[in-house]
């Protein structure tokens, strides 16, 4: 059978994950460049060399570095593997910011259901990214980040919600299309699957998860050669990504023979 297991909704469990850069970096310390560059640094630090920007933001806390330096804190935990830890002080950081750093709310709550994630508390994601979109009905990121997280537990019908709100902000996005053809695929309507996973190929004729897709579906409707289409695509367009990775096992299966 063609692979069934963790579908494109469940893939790259940090993929909206984010540091805010030189950008956010400047808006979160207003006028100030000596605070923006010591931020960005921090930031790029965490990324880098976690261990030492735990410190570094603890000392550019304790000489005021308010906000910005808690989070880049929880950023360096996060990277560490302290998620339970980083998840809890981004969101308290999220609820207790000073007017300044408002801006930084929601996407400190991405990176906290994120980290919850990682850590196993799928209901605790869950809730903070609800939160989220109390506050920002209509943020993309936000509802494919929900709907990954329902379907971590099985909920498609809820990810499939979550993904058709973001295709009504953006309804030309092929990635949006897969996930959602996936979702459609787990709840046996391989006929809606079908029609997203081709319409996300007409707009994106390059996209390996697409491919990857449709070769699941194709497999599953009794049609090997075009499933081995699919997959050999998947690993000429896309050869050392997870999704060649995932077609490579497809087609090793499609080729065992049963005695």
């Amino acid at each position: 059978m063609a692979k069934t297991a963790s579908p494109a909704l469940l893939a790259g469990a940090l993929a909206t994950a984010l540091t805010l850069g030189p950008a956010g970096a400047a808006r979160a310390q207003g006028d100030d460049p000596e605070q923006a560059a010591r931020y960005r640094v921090c930031m790029d630090l965490a990324e880098t060399a976690p261990d030492e920007a735990v410190e570094a933001a603890q000392t550019w806390a304790d000489l005021g570095g308010s906000d910005p330096a808690r989070h880049c804190a929880a950023v360096a935990l996060m990277r560490l593997g302290h998620y339970e830890v980083a998840a809890q002080e981004m969101e308290t950081l999220a609820a207790s910011l000073e007017p300044a750093y408002a801006h930084l709310q929601i996407p400190i709550l991405i990176q906290s259901a994120q980290a919850w994630l990682e850590a196993g508390k799928i209901d605790r994601a869950y809730a903070v990214q609800t939160t989220a979109l109390a506050r920002e009905p209509n943020n993309i990121e936000l509802l494919v980040d929900r709907s990954f997280t329902a379907a971590e537990v099985g909920n498609y019908e809820a990810a499939i919600a979550d993904l058709d709100r973001a295709l009504a902000n953006a309804p030309n996005r092929a990635d949006i299309l897969v996930l959602r053809a996936s979702a459609y695929r787990y709840l046996d309507q391989p006929d809606a699957a079908l029609a997203d996973v081709e319409a996300a190929l007409r707009l994106d004729p390059r996209n390996a998860e697409g491919h990857l897709e449709r070769g699941n579906l194709r497999r599953l409707a009794g049609d090997e050669a075009g499933a081995r289409e699919d997959w050999l695509q998947v690993t000429r367009l896309a050869p050392d990504s997870p999704a060649a990775a995932d077609a490579q096992d497809n087609l090793a299966k499609l080729d065992v023979k049963v005695e």
